[in-house]
């Protein structure tokens, strides 16, 4: 992959020093991965960091038999890095939604960039900021009702990864139970609200290419709240 490619892909790296740039892709190794295969296993974060190319992934708690997926995350994004700056273990672990592609760049060799790199440092602050900033909000809305909150979650998956096209915003056909655990709703909520936003015509699923398409975009984002 080209620099200047990597920098468009990437909103992380979109201030970075080109030599940087080169010195991170010069370092990393690829990876690529069926859908539903692991990623990234519970005993191996803190190893290094994982720049999503294409596909989407899931990361899950495990907690005994129970598994509960805590975030979904799509092209252009990032994880890994919390592990590596906090050191501590994780009960966590990151699935392939989809067939997926990843650069990943050695714990320590991320770290040396950061503290050579200024911008980058700042960049991955803000990226961090807004995350939490979305968690926040997913967290203003715990006592509203399930479609509001399920909107919020399509938006933000919207905002966050989406594909504008003339048929809509195309994001990956998420699981329901995945939505379901993001809302913090039942799986039979998730189901019932998304066949109403289908009636109102509001999102099309294509679940033979695995697509899902938000056709009516304003609308919910005015239902989730959002400004």
């Amino acid at each position: 992959m080209q620099t200047e490619a990597f920098r468009e892909l990437f909103p992380l790296f979109s201030s970075a020093n080109p030599e940087t740039l080169e010195w991170l892709l010069a370092v990393s190794d690829q990876h690529e991965y069926p859908s539903n295969r692991a990623v990234l296993m519970e005993d191996a974060w803190g190893n290094a960091v994982y720049f999503l190319v294409s596909g989407w992934v899931k990361v899950r708690r495990l907690s005994g038999d129970n598994v509960f997926t805590l975030a979904i995350l799509g092209r252009g994004d990032f994880f890994g890095e919390m592990a590596i700056l906090d050191e501590s273990p994780r009960s966590t672990d990151v699935i392939a939604l989809s067939p997926v592609q990843l650069l990943s760049v050695s714990a320590q060799r991320f770290i040396q960039t950061l503290f050579k790199d200024s911008q980058l440092h700042h960049r991955m602050l803000q990226l961090m900021v807004r995350r939490l900033r979305q968690t926040n909000f997913r967290f203003q809305l715990q006592n509203r009702p399930p479609a509001v909150k399920l909107a919020n979650t399509l938006v933000t998956l919207a905002q966050n990864y989406g594909q504008a096209t003339e048929k809509g915003t195309i994001i990956y056909n998420i699981p329901f139970k995945d939505l379901a655990d993001l809302t913090d709703i039942s799986t039979e909520d998730t189901r019932k609200i998304m066949q109403k936003l289908h009636e109102k015509g509001w999102l099309k699923i294509d679940a033979t290419k695995q697509l899902m398409y938000l056709t009516n975009l304003k609308h919910l984002t005015h239902l989730a709240g959002h400004q």
